[in-house]
């Protein structure tokens, strides 16, 4: 049996509220009664009341001086305000007390009956109804992940799976969220064998399904907006769709979404191939024969991105793109705090492009740090921590100075990144690339079956070290591992976030173009 819910109402003539009462007792609620303040702090200490009914006027401790005393005590029980008083400053001095609710004298059965609703029932309402809407859905879902075989029915089945784990996150209902989270391992799956299916297609002109990749983004949809106005490019480093729209609510207090777009990230979906690639508007491999100095191997010393503004520049030239053009890369809190201080000079470009790499950061220091690795410990957690940063960060700052002004702002990334679990053995040379969901070398062992294998590098437009080099891509949430040391590098690397491979996560990332709100 499930426990009452307990109510304490103050009012110095609460033998005149006995109806009230009542009503609320045959409403299965417990409710306790105080005649003044001192009373009501004193009742407050004993018991752990769910909501406190306080009248704003009584002899004594007045109802705002009891209220200030009891949120020192129980910040987090709602307070509802009752006052026969409809003056404007003593309404600003209760809401500033933190209240959870205002009613005015004469109150009806109703109107209590709704406050208590919406300040004790409301999370169980929306937990209820978030449980059954998602109930209702799960078996659509699943025929849609079974059956689905173009880009856009992979969108559509992440967009919404994304929907409901942001659902499940502010209800904070749990034991679906169980459910959701192994409807979503089984899409990662199905999305694995697509992509194995037709990703070598979408670069050889067989499959028409192939959708918008990381190398063409600017050509499609950043240059274009050139034509009407001045363009802010944010590129943050390993966002997921799901982080972003968290995000994105709090950018849309400034900036109204006009168009989002989800778009896959090239395989490997690792900074330096996708982000090159979005720089260059050409593949890698291209890159490499075209400008070899603006390439740097996986096996040689140096920034594997050290030459993004060159490669936007040439790739600028080369459409015939007539802009002035700025490029900013923001890796700790003092460039950000610079570029803020300097924002105005970023007015004097047509295209400015900013790359922030704090998420990237935040993901390897999951991995490095075991207290980072506890704020993030699972889905939610990483994005409310990654909600957290932007809130707080120099980029919102700047982004709000930027409202004021005509500029389209495009938020996107380069890839995102899949929490991993499941370890794949692995066998290389000392030549083999280090990362854990792909591995590029010329003697890789492994289960054909546990991987994405790719041995015509060329087919995809991907380089190679030497003319027998090929690609391995995990898939789901699987992470390689070399034989030795296995035991250690297995428990050091489960359940961190990675990137590289194959996933939803990883390869379906957003960009949205936005307009100022003024």
């Amino acid at each position: 049996m499930s426990r009452k819910i307990h109510i304490l109402w103050t009012d110095d003539e609460i033998d005149l509220l006995k109806p009230y009462i009542l009503f609320l007792e045959e409403k299965g609620y417990q409710v306790s009664t105080a005649a003044n303040g001192t009373d009501a702090l004193s009742l407050a200490q004993e018991i752990d009341f769910d909501l406190i009914f306080l009248d704003e006027n009584m002899p004594g401790l007045s109802g705002l001086e009891t209220l200030e005393k009891l949120k020192a005590d129980h910040p987090s029980t709602p307070v509802v305000m009752i006052t026969k008083s409809e003056e404007e400053d003593i309404m600003d001095e209760a809401l500033g007390g933190k209240i959870s609710d205002y009613l005015i004298k004469p109150v009806n059965p109703k109107q209590i009956l709704l406050t208590i609703k919406k300040n004790i029932d409301t999370k169980r309402l929306v937990t209820e109804k978030t449980t059954s809407g998602y109930q209702s859905q799960f078996g659509q879902l699943g025929i849609q992940i079974n059956s689905a075989s173009t880009f856009k029915e992979w969108t559509e089945i992440y967009s919404r799976l994304v929907f409901w784990e942001r659902e499940f996150d502010s209800s904070g209902a749990e034991g679906m969220d169980e459910v959701l989270s192994m409807q979503k391992t089984e899409a990662n799956k199905e999305f694995a064998r697509y992509i194995r299916n037709h990703y070598e297609n979408w670069f050889s002109g067989e499959d028409g399904d192939r959708p918008l990749l990381s190398s063409g983004i600017f050509k499609n949809k950043i240059f274009p907006l050139l034509d009407k106005s001045k363009v802010m490019v944010v590129i943050i480093d390993n966002l997921r769709y799901d982080q972003w729209k968290i995000i994105e609510q709090e950018i849309n207090t400034l900036y109204r979404t006009d168009e989002e777009t989800i778009f896959s990230s090239i395989l490997p979906t690792s900074t330096q191939y996708a982000r090159n690639a979005m720089f260059a508007g050409i593949m890698p491999a291209e890159i490499v024969k075209h400008y070899p100095q603006l390439w740097t191997d996986e096996n040689e010393e140096g920034g594997k991105n050290a030459f993004e503004e060159e490669l936007c520049r040439i790739q600028m030239q080369r459409l015939g793109v007539r802009a002035s053009f700025n490029y900013e890369k923001i890796s700790n809190q003092r460039a950000g705090k610079k570029l803020v201080e300097n924002y105005q000079d970023l007015l004097n470009y047509d295209l400015n492009v900013v790359v922030y790499n704090f998420v990237d950061m935040l993901s390897h220091s999951r991995t490095e740090m075991e207290m980072i690795r506890e704020l993030a410990y699972d889905e939610a957690s990483y994005r409310s921590l990654v909600n957290s940063w932007f809130q707080h960060s120099y980029l919102y700052d700047l982004l709000k100075l930027l409202n004021q002004h005509d500029i389209k702002l495009v938020i996107t990334t380069d890839h995102g990144a899949v929490r991993v679990s499941n370890p794949v053995k692995v066998i290389g040379d000392r030549k083999t690339s280090v990362n854990l969901r792909y591995k590029l070398g010329r003697n890789l062992n492994y289960k054909k079956k546990e991987v994405f294998d790719v041995l015509h590098p060329e087919h995809v437009f991907l380089p190679k070290t030497n003319l027998t080099s090929s690609y391995i891509f995990a898939m789901n949430n699987d992470y390689l591992v070399y034989p030795n040391n296995y035991n250690h590098f297995v428990n050091l690397y489960r359940n961190t976030f990675q990137h590289g491979g194959i996933s939803l996560e990883e390869m379906l990332i957003p960009i949205s173009i936005l307009s100022p709100i003024r």
